[in-house]
């Protein structure tokens, strides 16, 4: 039985687009939760300013209550040197840094080209390696940008291959607005598939249109073996009001068990978490299969 990988996002993509802080406890108990599941890789929190991303702001606290040193990873996101400083002092052993496909959504977000932003990480890897962090690479945008439209599949093999040449062990191809379907899936892996070996990347699909689960089942038949999702479905999409964003890890996981895949989930806990969070926040859970199978004890 072949193993997938289930990325857990939901304490740092999916809290971070919260409209209300969610208190440090809330946090540690969703990530002790989600790891009592068996999820082996947990986002904890992201090193950014605060006053851009409030919610964030204790994930020093967030790390330092936390076994860093067992058996779950606990990435962190890192944008800059003063990020990666933070994230040292809290113990992080795993980093993220971010990236995009689309030259728009680059200036309109970080003010800077791609290549220009890409040129910022440079002393964050090279610091990283010198201290012996795994670092992961995303790119955003990879199907579609909010607001220049359709992604060239080029543009995302060569964002992506040159994340892979600067110490990224794993690139994690994001379709950041969830326009994509299996079709642009396809071609866009296939262009970023001929650069980059399928064990080297994984996909980050948002479920804005309702398409991430059979985004994902197209990823599957290109060979990627990981593959983001949040608790819940943990986080809005900022670019579209009102709309979903992150697909639930629950259906994920359901979708690989009946496809036959082995994910080392407990899908009872993983449910139970879901309804645990989403209580907390005072909204129901966004995924299906917590309202298919109702509350778990």
């Amino acid at each position: 039985m072949q193993h997938v990988k289930i990325v857990e996002v939901g304490p740092r993509d999916g809290l971070q687009n919260e409209k209300q802080l969610v208190p440090l406890a809330v946090k540690l108990e969703l990530i002790r939760r989600l790891a009592d599941a068996g999820l082996s890789a947990i986002e904890a929190g992201a090193f950014v300013s605060p006053k851009w991303v409030p919610q964030m702001a204790d994930s020093a606290e967030v790390l330092k209550a936390l076994d860093l040193g067992g058996a779950v990873a606990y990435p962190v996101l890192v944008p800059n040197d003063q990020g990666l400083d933070a994230a040292l002092e809290a113990g992080a052993r795993e980093i993220a840094v971010f990236g995009a496909a689309s030259e728009s959504f680059s200036r309109k977000n970080i003010n800077a080209s791609i290549a220009e932003s890409l040129q910022r990480f440079e002393s964050v890897m090279r610091r990283a390696q010198a201290e012996k962090l795994r670092v992961r690479g995303y790119v955003s945008c990879v199907v579609g940008c909010p607001y220049e439209g359709p992604i060239a599949p080029a543009k995302v093999a060569e964002v992506t291959q040159t994340l892979l040449d600067m110490g990224c062990y794993e690139v994690s191809l994001g379709d950041t607005i969830g326009v994509g379907t299996p079709a642009s899936v396809h071609q866009m892996l296939d262009a970023v598939l001929k650069t980059a070996p399928a064990a080297r990347l994984a996909g980050h699909f948002h479920d804005t249109y309702g398409m991430a689960i059979a985004n994902i089942r197209e990823a599957l038949n290109a060979g990627i073996r990981v593959f983001d999702a949040s608790v819940a479905g943990l986080g809005g999409c900022p670019y579209a009001k009102g709309a979903s964003g992150n697909v639930a890890s629950e259906d994920v996981a359901y979708l690989l068990r009946g496809e036959g895949y082995h994910t080392g989930i407990d899908l009872t806990k993983l449910v139970a978490a879901a309804w645990h969070v989403s209580d907390a926040l005072g909204k129901p859970p966004a995924s299906k299969l917590a309202h298919a199978l109702g509350r778990q004890a």
